[in-house]
């Protein structure tokens, strides 16, 4: 593919899923070795009705709507987990089960039974999202990397990806000492003083803002699949914490391009005629990373440092 059709067509869309892949994985690796990487999954789960909502009250698919309406889809969700659990009296991922699995229900039954043909918002766009149709239409090839005008034409999931990619990413750097000593010793935290519970809640509150700004591109396959698969899978590479996180970025990194590549041109190399999912064929590609460092990872049954 010479340059002229890969700008237009393919780079925007393997960007959007490169940034989305690592804004999930680099908190997905603290929720990990917290042992709260189903986060992600009542996350990317209960931001549905909320985005559904928003677009029956705005009538179109718009950003600041939909965060508005998924962020407080994920705030109900909190406070009724800490309801159930309060007064049912059962352990947390019990009632987050219950939680998510009912408002993500919801959001598919309004998604059914509301009128959403004259904009691209289904089941299918809530679990796949819309990646392959993120293209540059304004784009003529590489220069247009300079052009002033084209750069305007640039998808604005792009733009919202890239932010939320680098303030994870400055989330983790500025607080990466109090989320590494509470993640590992969270007693020894609170001697010194730390504030764990604001910061258990404050990596929360980052997942859900990178879930969120990926719901809509790439759907909650690849959320679920990003929190969860490269940081497990880098866990098996390594005994160092900041290694640790390389290695997802890396693995998150190597998923989107590859499985975005395969989803384009795997069919028609076996002989088909159509491609895939983008986003299914990332989350397997992530799927099988894992399954590989399960199987040869160094670190298997090491102890995190």
């Amino acid at each position: 593919m010479s340059g002229a059709e890969f700008v237009p067509l393919s780079l925007t869309p393997l960007l959007i899923g490169v940034f989305a892949a690592i804004g999930c994985a680099l908190p997905g690796n603290f929720l990990v070795l917290r042992r709260q990487a189903l986060i992600g999954d009542a996350i990317s789960h209960v931001v549905l009705p909320g985005i559904v909502l928003a677009f029956l009250v705005t009538g179109a698919i718009t950003t600041w709507p939909m965060m508005i309406g998924a962020g407080g889809a994920a705030l109900l969700s909190v406070l009724l987990i800490e309801a159930i659990r309060r007064l049912g009296r059962i352990e947390p991922g019990a009632a987050m089960g219950v939680v998510f699995t009912t408002m993500f229900a919801g959001g598919v039954l309004l998604l059914e039974r509301t009128d959403t043909s004259s904009v691209h918002l289904d089941v299918e766009h809530a679990l796949m999202g819309n990646l392959e149709s993120l293209i540059w239409l304004d784009a003529r090839g590489w220069g247009s990397l300079l052009d002033p005008v084209a750069l305007a034409g640039l998808p604005p999931e792009l733009t919202r990806m890239a932010l939320t990619c680098l303030g994870v990413a400055a989330f983790i750097r500025l607080f990466w000492r109090p989320l590494k000593i509470s993640t590992f010793d969270e007693g020894f935290a609170q001697v010194i003083g730390m504030r764990t519970g604001l910061i258990g809640i404050s990596l929360v509150g980052v997942s859900a803002m990178a879930a969120v700004a990926a719901f809509d591109a790439v759907g909650s396959i690849i959320v679920i699949a990003m929190f969860i698969c490269p940081p497990a899978a880098a866990r098996l590479m390594t005994n160092r914490l900041a290694a640790q996180v390389g290695w997802s970025v890396a693995f998150a990194t190597f998923a989107a391009v590859l499985g975005y590549v395969l989803a384009g041109y795997g069919p028609l190399w076996l002989g088909a005629r159509d491609s895939v999912s983008a986003a299914g064929m990332i989350a397997t590609v992530s799927g099988l990373i894992l399954a590989v460092a399960a199987l040869f990872g160094p670190a298997r049954g090491g102890q995190q440092a």
